[in-house]
């Protein structure tokens, strides 16, 4: 039986990248024999350190949390249980525990890059710093593509796009006065809250802003438009987060700490040539 704990600060629906993800691991583990227990982690229980049943009635043989919960609680799950633990989409801050994660800080430099190579010089990027470990490197990813090409960074044009502790959005995102020419935004659904908003504020996008994504993972509807962005490998991140929690379960080798996927980058619509 593998265990999988998804805080519901991550879920937005039914059609949710989480939930996709949550999907891909099923598939994965129903090939290898295995059958999948899952369990929701609500804030409050999170807020609480009250610890899953899965861990409480000793129904799982190994565990794979998907989507980062709050450092403490993560602390206190970990030693409450000596059984084998995969993260999956987050890490912890000194990388003892086996984690599966899609290189967030390359996506993001390629996806800048990719501004910059088009002529765009006023970037700026849309994503709750510190909020998750997957947002924070994004983040650092667009920051060394601008120092490469020696562009600031502007402050102003760094915007929130959740709360940090609760995860939950914040809609209409504050935006500056004087805008950039382009937005990198830390995953597609923000980018297309972001579209919408700027929309309905009379700019044209991409004629007057660009926007690219992260993920490639939109719900059906969202964007009228096609969203550059940085595809992630949902199946091999899957694949690897069972195969993982399978050999540490069965004592086989494994390569123990934090395992990267690559994507690749995605042009479409919504980046505007300025050259």
């Amino acid at each position: 039986n593998i265990g999988v704990l998804i805080p519901t600060q991550y879920l937005g629906g039914s059609d949710s990248f989480y939930w996709k993800l949550y999907q891909e691991v099923t598939a994965r583990a129903m090939k290898k024999d295995c059958f999948v227990l899952l369990e929701l982690l609500s804030n409050e229980d999170a807020q609480a350190k009250h610890l899953p049943k899965l861990i409480t009635e000793d129904k799982a043989d190994g565990l794979i949390i998907i989507g980062k919960p709050p450092f403490d609680y993560a602390k206190a799950l970990k030693n409450a249980w000596h059984k084998p633990i995969v993260y999956l989409d987050f890490y912890d801050s000194d990388i003892s525990a086996d984690s599966v994660i899609s290189n967030g800080f390359y996506g993001t430099f390629l996806l800048t890059q990719h501004l910059i190579e088009r002529g765009h010089k006023d970037i700026g990027f849309v994503g709750t710093l510190l909020a998750t470990d997957s947002i924070t490197d994004r983040y650092l990813g667009y920051t060394k593509a601008m120092l490469e090409h020696q562009l600031a960074v502007q402050p102003q044009w760094i915007i929130k796009d959740r709360d940090a502790d609760t995860g939950s959005e914040i809609l209409p995102f504050e935006l500056p006065e004087e805008m950039p020419t382009a937005f990198v935004c830390n995953c597609d659904r923000t980018a297309s809250l972001l579209i919408h908003q700027l929309e309905k504020a009379g700019y044209r996008v991409p004629d007057d802003i660009s926007v690219v994504g992260f993920d490639d993972y939109l719900t059906p509807g969202m964007l009228s438009m096609g969203l550059t962005t940085y595809a992630v490998d949902l199946h091999e991140m899957a694949h690897l987060a069972v195969r993982g929690i399978l050999r540490r379960i069965n004592g086989e080798p494994w390569k123990k700490g934090m395992h990267i996927t690559d994507g690749e980058l995605i042009i479409r619509d919504s980046v505007k040539n300025c050259k």
